[in-house]
């Protein structure tokens, strides 16, 4: 009885088959094999083309091919090796390739090279008899004897009458290399028609020393006409974002976008539905997504005060932040508020640390209704952290709780401790210096009283600094270190520069005691209030004491004891 086959499970059992390396490259030139526009161009050297023909002159393995069998009208490259590839036929089911580009265009090259075409060819290529090994030369207009044109291995009777002017001793090498050409195979894995995403997975499995396959590139293949190109497109709007300091955008991220623009969604089986979009659909969504993409950006760095996109604890929540501004291009001061307050509790909450399928769905949904006027937000159910999640998370530079906290101290314009400086939030939040951070209580003196590893590296004991104060601290115990700004600043300035890194007086208090687990208690005491008051959408509670009238020094303002978080 025949078994039926799981879902997702393809028919085919993939397993390889030997097929003869001289078949192939014929196959690539004819058309039945074709290089579709999401492969890479050849970018082999001289030496690797060298060292791939003489792997085969020693019968060494060259590793698999990958073929994908499909009767879908990819856009496929029209030249291989500047050789011209036979047309498909639009009936026919061809094979793509994945994974052999390089190696099939050597082929190629080497054996249908015609000389004169180009008598400096980048394929004059011989093999020596003598040295047994293939070689380059720059010019093969007047070879010797013993140094055969390897494209010659392609023409049994050429090949045949030179061997017949070498010397005799050397024909036996010639006959072994034209034998080991003519019947040397290669596996080839041929993947059945199976959908776009499928195949990008095997792709990434198989390729284990390549670049993956991306869905863009499958995607962009499905896509391309001579007047559009997908990737050309998404690469355009990578490059005007660029100019905003977001150049670091995942294609995936704006192709999701596209994907939600043409009114299909984020999710990776709607992105596998974008071929099927008629063309003027497609690049109306393309553009919608560059303008909403700018707009994003703006709200980005000016309102949130993420100045790169490396600033974002978490990218795919770049994707919906475009959708919102496509569907909002011009938010009032109500709404404004409201995607604020989105933005906010979705990074608090981590909601896009694991967005799956039925979050893209409800997250489409909610911006649909906000931009119809149906609700007043961005609907989303989320957690904030409790104190435990700032006392117990370590700082890691790349970390989403470490950059959330980076752009909650951004948010919060902080000044330097020593210099009463603003802070540069552009460089810190880089993440190009990590001596703009600081351990409150610096890690070595807590590693003197007992305080070692991650117990005094969390969350909670993490300010902003310049990397100058951040060396001036050094290893200090923070009273000592307090005081020296104190006796030279005053204690009401120190107070108020600390509160810009949300550093409560309570919290100072606990430092001035050198007292470690008062400081945290009290500081992420603080952090929650102020991730309370940002998800809500309010500008959190000013903790900054009166600042005194320096027109006067004698009328220091006191610093109010009693000022709670």
């Amino acid at each position: 009885m025949k078994q039926s086959r799981r879902p997702g499970e393809s028919q085919h059992e993939h397993r390889p088959q030997p097929v003869r390396i001289m078949a192939l490259a014929e196959q690539v030139l004819n058309g039945r094999i074709l290089l579709p526009k999401f492969q890479r161009e050849f970018v082999w050297t001289r030496e690797q083309v060298v060292d791939l023909l003489d792997s085969i002159a020693r019968n060494y393995p060259i590793g698999s091919v990958l073929l994908w069998e499909s009767k879908k009208d990819l856009a496929g490259e029209r030249t291989i090796a500047d050789l011209e590839v036979g047309v498909r036929r639009r009936d026919d089911t061809v094979s793509y390739l994945l994974d052999g580009r390089q190696r099939l265009t050597s082929i190629c090259g080497t054996l249908y090279w015609e000389p004169d075409e180009d008598p400096g060819s980048y394929w004059n290529i011989v093999y020596d008899l003598v040295d047994q090994r293939f070689l380059h030369l720059a010019d093969l207009s007047d070879p010797p004897p013993h140094q055969i044109p390897a494209r010659l291995l392609l023409d049994q009777f050429a090949y045949t009458e030179w061997l017949t002017a070498s010397d005799p001793e050397l024909r036996e090498v010639g006959k072994r290399l034209y034998l080991r050409f003519f019947n040397y195979s290669v596996a080839v894995v041929t993947l059945d028609d199976m959908p776009i995403g499928e195949i990008g997975r095997v792709f990434e499995r198989a390729n284990t020393k390549g670049t993956p396959l991306t869905t863009v590139e499958l995607v962009r293949a499905a896509t391309w006409t001579e007047t559009f190109d997908l990737l050309d497109a998404i690469d355009g709007i990578c490059a005007v974002l660029a100019r905003k300091h977001y150049g670091q955008i995942d294609r995936t991220l704006l192709l999701r976008a596209i994907s939600a623009a043409a009114g299909l969604g984020f999710s990776v089986q709607d992105v596998e539905r974008i071929p099927d979009l008629p063309p003027g659909q497609l690049t109306k969504a393309v553009e919608e997504t560059e303008q909403a993409a700018r707009r994003a950006v703006d709200f980005l760095t000016t309102q949130i005060k993420t100045p790169t996109a490396k600033a974002l604890p978490y990218m795919n929540q770049f994707t919906v932040v475009v959708e919102i501004f496509r569907q909002v291009p011009k938010p009032t001061d109500r709404q404004y508020e409201a995607i604020r307050r989105w933005f906010w509790r979705t990074v608090l909450s981590g909601y896009f640390s694991g967005w799956n399928y039925g979050q893209m769905q409800a997250d489409l949904t909610a911006v649909g209704d906000f931009a119809a006027g149906r609700t007043k937000d961005i609907d989303v159910t989320v957690t904030l952290p409790g104190a435990v999640v700032w006392l117990r998370t370590p700082y890691r530079r790349d970390g989403a709780m470490t950059k959330t906290l980076a752009l909650m101290l951004a948010y919060a314009e902080p000044v330097d401790l020593l210099t009463g400086s603003k802070i540069d939030v552009g460089k810190a939040l880089a993440w190009s210096n990590e001596m703009e951070y600081h351990h409150f209580f610096p890690q070595a003196w807590l590693r003197t009283e007992g305080f070692a590893g991650e117990r005094a590296n969390v969350l909670a004991n993490i300010i902003m600094l310049t990397s100058i104060s951040n060396k001036r601290v050094a290893d200090q115990r923070p009273s000592g270190y307090l005081q020296s700004e104190i006796d030279f600043s005053d204690e009401a300035e120190i107070r108020r520069r600390l509160v810009t890194s949300m550093v409560s007086p309570t919290a100072f208090d606990a430092a001035m005691n050198d007292d470690y687990d008062g400081f945290l208690a009290a500081r992420a005491e603080t952090l929650v209030q102020w991730a309370a008051d940002l998800a809500g959408g309010t500008a959190p509670v000013s903790l900054v004491p009166p600042q005194p009238d320096m027109g006067n020094p004698s009328d220091d303002v006191p610093v109010d004891e009693d000022t709670t978080d």
